[in-house]
Parts: structure tokens; C-alpha cells; sequence
């Protein structure tokens, strides 16, 4: 008889893989649409980087989510050639990349996961 933490620890396991997948996915996308740079692994990592930075700050009140967005953008500038605007389009890209990919697939798969990584995907 399987354990119920067990079961909804290892949902919960995957859930995050399966999200910081599609998040690392789309940042992916933009850094090879914008800075020309082809490189998954790069990207998972920069979504996972990205969804930190983001976790601590965002918290702060009144401008927790402008400094977070802040942040987010800094670390694609961080791990991508360009400055500020190139950073900053890539997150546009990102973001709409994202909601791309969600729709297709929790509309294809009827689940409702997220892009982890992607500020508000």
C-alpha cells in the first residue's frame, strides 16, 4: 500500500521538473530568437537562477514585483550576450513564448502546469 506523502511528494517532484522544463523551454526560445545563443542546459539554468532571484524579492511590499521583474531581467542579462535591452526583449519573448507553450500543452494534455522560471506564465 503506497504511502499518500510519498505519492504527492513524488507529484509535486515532477510537477516542478515537468514546469521548470517548459520555463528553462521558452527562455530557450528567446535566447536563440534574440541573442542567438543555442543552449538548453543554459537555459533550464537561467529559469532556475531567474525563479530565485525572483523568489527573493518579490516579497517586498509595494515594490517587491518591480524589483523582481528587475532582477529576473538582470539574470538573463547575466547569462546572455547583450545589455539591458537585450535582456529585457528576451524576457518579452520568454513571457510570450511561455504562454504559447502552456496553451498548447494544457490544452492539448488537459493539465494546468506553469513555466517555472517565467515571471507570470
Amino acid at each position: 500500500m503506497p504511502v499518500p506523502f510519498v505519492g504527492a511528494l513524488v507529484g509535486g517532484l515532477v510537477a516542478f521538473v515537468v514546469a521548470l522544463l517548459v520555463g528553462g523551454f521558452a527562455i530557450y526560445v528567446s535566447g536563440r530568437l534574440v541573442a542567438d545563443v543555442d543552449d538548453y542546459g543554459r537555459a533550464v539554468l537561467t529559469a532556475l537562477l531567474g525563479a530565485v532571484g525572483w523568489a527573493l524579492v518579490s516579497w517586498i511590499p509595494l515594490v517587491g514585483p518591480v524589483v523582481a521583474l528587475i532582477v529576473w531581467i538582470g539574470v538573463l542579462k547575466w547569462r546572455y550576450p547583450g545589455g539591458w535591452g537585450t535582456a529585457a526583449v528576451m524576457g518579452v519573448v520568454a513571457w510570450l513564448s511561455a504562454l504559447a507553450i502552456l496553451f498548447v500543452v494544457n490544452a492539448g494534455l488537459g493539465v494546468g502546469i506553469g513555466a517555472f522560471g517565467v515571471p507570470g506564465a
